[in-house]
């Protein structure tokens, strides 16, 4: 990366910019330079992607920046204006035309004219009288329109002064059939009769009867056939962001003028109401107004089961109504739906660079150039060393094949598509490279409790009666408590109401703040709330109810005394719940070398249950919101490297101070934002497959830089001892670049641990909760 800065900073822009023309990463590196070199730019160029991501001052004009690259050699245009408000994706090209047809071409036919020549100049069987002519006919095209773009970039290098890998293959392949072409027409080679063996090694000769020409037509094929498929390679690394990108409905029935009319998704503004029926993909962001239905999510977010919505329900854009007729108002359109903001997400991590990166683009910044002197510096020594021009010109060609960085350029660009892309597939979306280095060194993971060990939501768990029937005292509590808005009553509302069906209407109504709920039901006074609500009616709990209150206050749960007939004769339990892959995700975050430590606000006893039923031995209770970044900070200043996993605003601090940030996507915006990782799903065990995911990336990424050094370190010396024919050389270094491309695939199959998880949770496994009524 290229980054330099005005002395005063001020507000900036930022610009993705489409660039073509760039064949590696030293192109890459030359368009980040050429970038640089504007004040206050700072530029990314991802040659994988072949995107340039630029961010740049206010008051600079972006057409200078268009100006810059094109001074480089390249081209680009600024992006249209209007794109992001006209596409659902946010103006991300969904074109589905394959890029590689046309060099599919270029390579079948030049591998058909190069077969016959190397097949020549291997067999001797084969070398007729007057083959070298006939070979000399067939290469020619091949060096000439196949190479073409070999050339062609090459010449465009030359004029702004910069050599790239195109430079090194144009070079060798155009040495090579120089010198065949000379020893045809002024020297020996272009003999009837004439014959030579296929050889590996070095032995003196003046070369005036050696051509050269299936090195040339064969490391054009094997070039362009390498590049033919890291192109395709590359085109399958980005098809889940394409996929991704493409789930979004193209057409919308919506309500105007009093009428149901269907129009283009890109039509939609916020306020739209429109009909969602069986089957159809919900067309935008918005809030459910009629209806009932089950939508699957497993597009956006992995989730198997499809989730149950009524009226006052949010839904996503892209996701399937698999049940009845919804109508729903659109909240969001364009590129702020959450769809656009995947996208966005894992385009920006396609398009950045990790710190592991920065050490591979400047060495191909510099590569090139100490080839070509690599290059000359065999030349001249094999000729002085008597071993014969042919020999040494063969060493010098060899060198110049062998050497191209394709495998350099494409170690961690093509690892980077492919494991963002995979994430996006299993709802974990992934901010920036940058992300990867920080998983490799944590440690230790502080999970908040409520909302994302816990459901967040709290739960009927436990009913307890003296001198009356279980559902007598569930009816009439829960149909007091239905017209009272409080958590805990709608806990046990909805508790009596899973149970028991269809509750009694309710007479006389009367909220008693802070206390509790009173009201008729079926002719009978009914009380529900704290025990002192009913003292003051005179109808304290007997010993037996007394006793179960306390034991579920140890416990950290929220009892609820239910008096009716003159009496109190029952006591309710209510709780927040563990959700149900809590236990699993625990033990998978230990199994990664992780320690996990639970935060929360709640006191001592409630924090010590959920760590106990989870499995977490740190226990940190009892602490403010605002002070959760401290508990961060005092972790890290004891040695710990920390990932903090939250769903709240008051987690955002947190989220951002910890080495790792992980937000669970049903929580606040804020906190979101404030991450380095999103896990589009509530369940917590996405967040140990985000940092296996992320490890297993960055693992790829360095096994794939290894190999591309170390194919370099170990064949460079060959090729200038003369011992690597420049054919092999070609294919060798076309296959060096496969194997990256296919070694990064290979993240495609990377398996989430999650199974089939229920959406709404039974509560049948409470958790304390500190909530009183």
């Amino acid at each position: 990366m290229s980054t330099v800065t005005g002395t005063e900073p001020g507000p900036t822009h930022e610009v993705e910019l489409a660039i073509s023309g760039m064949t590696c990463a030293s192109c890459a590196a030359r368009v980040e330079r050429k970038l640089g070199k504007l004040d206050g730019v700072t530029a990314t160029v991802n040659f994988a992607t072949e995107k340039a991501k630029v961010t740049y001052p206010a008051e600079l004009d972006p057409d200078r920046l268009v100006g810059q690259v094109e001074a480089a050699g390249y081209s680009t245009a600024l992006p249209a204006q209007s794109t992001s408000a006209d596409q659902p994706n946010g103006g991300t090209s969904t074109d589905t035309e394959d890029p590689t047809t046309a060099l599919r071409d270029r390579v079948l036919i030049s591998a058909a004219l190069s077969v016959p020549v190397i097949a020549m100049a291997m067999l001797p069987l084969l070398q007729f009288t007057y083959w070298q002519w006939i070979s000399l006919t067939l290469a020619a095209p091949v060096v000439v329109w196949g190479a073409w773009p070999f050339h062609r970039a090459a010449w465009t290098n030359l004029r702004h002064g910069a050599a790239t890998m195109d430079t090194l293959i144009s070079m060798g392949t155009l040495a090579a059939f120089a010198w065949s072409l000379y020893a045809l027409l002024f020297g020996d080679a272009g003999m009837p009769g004439m014959t030579h063996p296929f050889e590996l090694t070095i032995r003196p000769t003046d070369g005036a009867g050696n051509i050269y020409l299936e090195v040339a037509a064969g490391v054009t094929t094997f070039v362009l056939a390498g590049r033919y498929f890291e192109a395709r390679s590359k085109r399958r690394a980005g098809a889940a962001l394409r996929a991704l990108l493409e789930l979004g409905a193209k057409e919308v029935a919506v309500f105007r003028d009093g009428r149901e009319q269907r129009i283009g998704t890109e039509q939609l503004v916020e306020g739209d109401r429109f009909v969602v029926r069986p089957g159809e993909k919900i067309a935008t962001d918005g809030v459910v107004e009629e209806g009932n239905s089950a939508v699957d999510a497993s597009m956006l977010t992995g989730e198997s089961v499809p989730v149950e919505v009524g009226v006052g329900d949010s839904v996503v854009g892209a996701t399937v109504n698999d049940g009845g007729r919804l109508v729903v108002r659109a909240t969001r359109v364009g590129s702020d739906t959450q769809l656009a903001q995947m996208a966005k997400l894992v385009e920006d991590a396609q398009n950045g660079k990790a710190a592991v990166q920065r050490l591979a683009d400047r060495i191909s910044a510099v590569f090139v150039p100490a080839v070509i002197l690599l290059a000359l510096a065999a030349l001249a020594f094999w000729l002085l060393a008597g071993a014969g021009a042919a020999a040494a010109f063969t060493a010098a060609v060899a060198v110049l094949i062998i050497a191209c960085p394709c495998a350099l350029g494409l170690a961690t660009p093509t690892a980077l598509m492919v494991g963002t892309g995979r994430g996006a597939q299993l709802g974990i979306l992934l901010k920036g490279p940058e992300v990867l280095e920080s998983t490799r060194r944590i440690d230790t993971v502080v999970l908040d409790k409520t909302g994302t060990v816990t459901t967040g939501q709290m739960s009927l768990v436990a009913v307890h009666t003296v001198g009356a029937e279980e559902a007598e005292a569930l009816r009439l509590a829960g149909a007091a408590e239905q017209a009272s808005e409080h958590p805990i009553a709608k806990a046990i509302a909805n508790g009596a109401a899973e149970r028991l069906g269809a509750l009694p209407t309710v007479d006389e109504f009367t909220n008693v703040e802070g206390l509790g709920v009173q009201a008729v039901v079926d002719g009978e006074a009914v009380l529900v709330g704290r025990p002192a609500l009913l003292e003051q009616w005179s109808q304290p709990l007997p010993d037996e109810l007394a006793a179960v209150r306390t034991d579920a206050e140890r416990q950290g749960r929220t009892a609820i005394a239910v008096a009716w007939a003159g009496a109190a004769r029952a006591v309710l339990e209510v709780a927040d719940t563990v959700k149900p892959t809590s236990a699993e995700a625990i033990a998978e975050l230990r199994g990664l070398g992780l320690s996990p430590v639970l935060l929360t606000g709640d006191n001592e006893s409630v924090a010590r249950s959920v760590a106990a039923e989870v499995g977490i031995d740190e226990v940190i209770a009892e602490v403010l919101p605002r002070d959760k970044v401290d508990v961060v900070t005092r972790l890290q200043h004891d040695g710990r490297v920390v990932a903090m996993v939250g769903d709240g605003i008051n987690d955002a601090a947190a989220l951002a101070k910890a080495e790792l940030g992980l937000a669970m996507g049903t929580g606040a915006d804020v906190a979101i934002q404030a991450s380095d990782l999103t896990l589009v799903r509530g369940d917590l065990r996405v967040a140990a497959d985000a940092i296996r995911l992320a490890r297993r990336t960055l693992g790829t990424i360095k096994g794939n830089l290894f190999w591309a050094f170390a194919y370099n370190v170990a064949a460079l010396p060959l090729a200038a001892a003369g011992l690597l024919n420049p054919m092999i050389a070609g294919a060798a270094m076309g296959f060096s670049s496969v194997f990256v491309v296919g070694n990064s695939l290979r993240l495609r199959r990377f398996r989430s641990t999650t199974t089939q998880t229920p959406v709404r949770v039974e509560a049948d496994r409470p958790v304390p909760a500190s909530i009183d009524a």
